[in-house]
């Protein structure tokens, strides 16, 4: 029996809008439309990757906020940079994805824990069904280097609340401390964590990674200020930023252990299954009991076509020019699924835009701007990859006839030819070793490296127009 409710159409939609919004406008919270994946000038970031960054300008006390309680979702988009740990998590674990959403209520200067706690065990508890026999919540557990005594203030509310005391834990600062950074605001934070399995004492694996107890919400009080030099001081107004990610909450409510095992994954699957020619059906392994690693592959595709769907959606295309490092990185992810889903589970060329719609049907509600744009993403993506595709043939002739123009008395591929065969038909160096490895070659390592340690910094080499042969290079 699943703890809520889910009939209809679009379960994922109760959740989402008619659970939350509805819950916390009975306190007096305003809704905040929901934000493109696009920053806005002056975030110098490549996309929104929190929920917090529309409001940074209102916690650094620059901008007035527009309501004193706020509550909204947001779409996040995480590929590298600061969170490149958790693209390559993708696929790997049951809760890391590129794109999610992130579920939010917030106090500019209004409420603070005692509340926040009470409307968070009330929300999962009384209005999501949770047992709260398999919740556990953690606390700020103080830091003398940094002059922070224990928060026992929140400590405090959670036993008010009739959380036992052996389900409540102190961490430190790695666990729970935010920071926006090395300077800016900052404040401990409170975190309810799910133990999928119930009927145990679970406290020793809060924290620990274990896929089966996982965090479901954050609740960041900020208090304080980080100086520059590293001093903390306390700000005037105290803000609450309460975090939770759609998705793993869904597996939660849908008593799942897999946030891929709910329904905003397995719809995708399907299409998956359906445009492979080995028809591998998806079982939920990972680690050793998916040697073959077909489970991450439908992972990984599904996970990284929702992404690029949402982001074309957003106007973050292939090749925009406004948002040139943007749409490499979306063209990269694209092209990291097609591979993946050709390579590793056999899915036909030509079959990555088959995905679309049900991926706008799972979030056109939520973003009308998908429903509205569905053929435009779909065709966008059908010529993405017959881009891609070509490319990537035109390359692997190219290397062919490399292989076959290379002297018989080297054993060693030039490192220059991987790394223009890499840079221009997007084919992996992985494959080039590979390929060159069937020849009894292997591929100078050392030269590709610095090649592309100069193209990081701006130079590099050129290739001429003609085809690539022995002596076409130059640098």
């Amino acid at each position: 029996m699943l703890l809520l409710s889910m009939s209809g159409r679009n379960p994922v939609l109760l959740v989402r809008t008619f659970k939350i919004r509805p819950f916390f406008s009975s306190y007096g919270f305003s809704s905040k439309e929901i934000r493109k994946m696009v920053p806005t000038r002056g975030m110098n970031v490549d996309f929104i990757y929190a929920g917090i960054q529309q409001f940074t300008d209102i916690i650094k006390n620059e901008k007035k906020p527009f309501a004193p309680r706020v509550v909204n979702s947001q779409k996040c988009l995480r590929l590298g940079g600061s969170h490149i740990k958790d693209i390559e998590l993708v696929g790997k674990d049951a809760y890391h994805h590129s794109f999610f959403e992130m579920l939010g209520n917030w106090s500019f200067g209004d409420y603070f824990k005692a509340e926040a706690c009470a409307w968070a065990w009330e929300f999962l508890v009384h209005k999501l069904n949770i047992p709260p026999e398999c919740l556990y919540v953690s606390y700020f557990g103080g830091n003398s280097a940094n002059g922070l005594a224990s928060d026992e203030e929140s400590r405090k509310n959670w036993l008010d609340i009739g959380v036992p005391a052996e389900r409540i834990l102190p961490f430190g600062m790695k666990d729970n401390f935010w920071e926006m950074g090395g300077t800016g605001p900052c404040g401990p934070c409170s975190e309810i964590h799910y133990d999928r399995v119930g009927g145990r004492n679970a406290a020793h694996l809060v924290n620990t990674d274990d896929p089966m107890v996982v965090e479901i919400w954050n609740l960041v009080f900020i208090q304080y200020y980080r100086e520059e030099n590293a001093k903390l001081r306390p700000l005037s107004s105290k803000y609450v930023d309460c975090g939770m990610g759609l998705e793993r909450l869904v597996s939660v409510v849908q008593q799942k252990v897999s946030n891929y095992d709910t329904d905003l994954f397995t719809p995708i699957f399907d299409v998956i299954q359906k445009c492979t020619t080995q028809k591998h059906k998806y079982q939920g392994r990972f680690g050793d009991s998916d040697k073959e690693s077909i489970d991450v592959a439908y992972r990984i595709v599904s996970d990284h076509m929702r992404a690029v769907t949402v982001a074309l959606a957003d106007g973050i295309g292939f090749t925009n020019q406004q948002q040139k490092k943007s749409s490499r990185k979306i063209k990269e992810l694209f092209k990291r699924a097609t591979i993946y889903g050709s390579q590793m589970l056999g899915m036909e060329r030509m079959s990555m835009y088959l995905m679309v719609p049900i991926i706008v049907e799972q979030l056109g509600e939520t973003f009308p701007e998908m429903a509205q744009n569905k053929h435009k993403i779909a065709d966008a993506v059908r010529i993405e990859e017959e881009r891609l595709w070509k490319q990537r043939d035109d390359g692997m002739r190219h290397l062919e006839e490399l292989f076959r123009n290379h002297p018989p008395t080297s054993k060693v591929f030039p490192g220059k030819f991987a790394f223009i065969i890499v840079q221009n038909y997007r084919i992996e160096l992985e494959l080039v070793k590979r390929k060159a490895a069937q020849r009894g070659l292997t591929v100078d390592e050392a030269e590709y490296q610095r090649l592309h340690a100069q193209k990081t910094m701006g130079s590099g080499l050129k290739i001429k127009e003609q085809k690539l042969k022995y002596g076409d290079i130059t640098q």
